[in-house]
Order: structure tokens, then sequence, then C-alpha cells
């Protein structure tokens, strides 16, 4: 039984690789600002688009800060006393650190200080560190959040467009994180 899970596992993983290989979209010039679950380019301009195996590796060695850029609803202020609120629990890549809504199109200054913070938090000064960003399975969020990151003078990019969907089908371990 576990070699028939094991098999069925890997035929996920590629199955996923595929679907996401098949469906690309042309890269575009600048920031994608809709339809942030879609397909998503195989290139990345000034940065390097890294795949599963790779990413893995990368994660043992511990050779790349990992930036999980996933959205996140925050706790309505103005909930009226007494409502419950559930916060969403979120498994990602284990020691990344979770900057939320970060890959918006546009985004304000407040949550430009807020990544750049993040960055700032895990590669100090140093804009050569290899960072990978990502988020889920075409998700435009962790492109735009690389792109970004390439804007602003980060010379080692990585680009993981599988995100935990193919993390976890790599059967890789997860971690419970919240954002910073």
């Amino acid at each position: 039984m576990r070699n028939c899970s094991g098999v069925l596992a890997v035929l996920v993983g590629i199955l996923v690789a595929t679907a996401s290989a098949a469906e690309t979209a042309p890269e575009p010039p600048d920031y994608r600002t809709e339809n942030y679950r879609a397909a998503v380019p195989a290139t990345l301009e000034g940065a390097r688009v890294v795949t599963t195996e790779e990413t893995i590796a990368l994660w043992k060695d511990k050779s790349a800060v990992f930036v999980d850029v996933l959205p996140h609803d925050p706790k309505p202020a103005n909930l009226p006393a007494g409502t419950i609120w559930k916060e969403k629990i979120r498994e990602n890549i284990p020691g990344s650190i979770w900057l939320a809504n970060v890959g918006y199109g546009m985004i304000n200054k407040e949550t430009e200080a807020y990544f750049r913070k993040g960055l700032k938090s895990r590669l100090g000064d140093d804009t050569n560190r290899k960072v990978l960003f990502y988020c889920m399975a075409n998700c435009w969020m962790s492109w735009n959040a690389a792109k970004r990151a390439v804007e602003w003078g980060y010379k080692s990019v990585l680009w993981y467009p599988h995100g935990t969907d193919g993390w976890v089908a790599a059967k890789q371990p997860t971690q419970t994180n919240m954002p910073f």
C-alpha cells in the first residue's frame, strides 16, 4: 500500500508540474493586477525560475531565504463584541517568512514598507543573497513579488511558480505559519 501511495504522490507531482508548464501566460511588461489565480509565465526577467527539485535542494542546503507571499485577511478591527474570528491556517515551507499581501500588482506605501522590512529582517543589506518567492501553483502573487524584488535591486531572485502545491505534491514537510 505504501508503494502505491508513493507512486501516486509522484504522479500527482508530475501532473501539477505538467499542468503548470502546459498552461503558461506570456510575460507581461508590468505587474499583474487582476485574476491572480491564473496561468503564470514560464519566465521572469531578472530572476531565475526554479523547479520543485531545485527548491528542495535550496531548502535542504539552507542556501536561500524563502518568502511566502500568499494573501491573508487580517481580523477586522470593527467586529462586533462576541464575534468569533477563525484565523485561516497556512501550511508553508518550513523556515519561510510569510509576507502576506505583498504580491498584489499595486501596493500602498504601508505594504511596501512592510515588504522591505520583512526582506531586511532575513537578508539584512545583502542584495546578493538568494531569495526565493512562492505562493501556490498558478498564483501571480509570487511573480509580482519577485519582480518587485528584482526592481529593488536584489540580484539573486528565485521564483518558484509551483508554490506550496508543488512542494506538498513532492511529499515535502510543511509548517504552520503566521504573517510577519
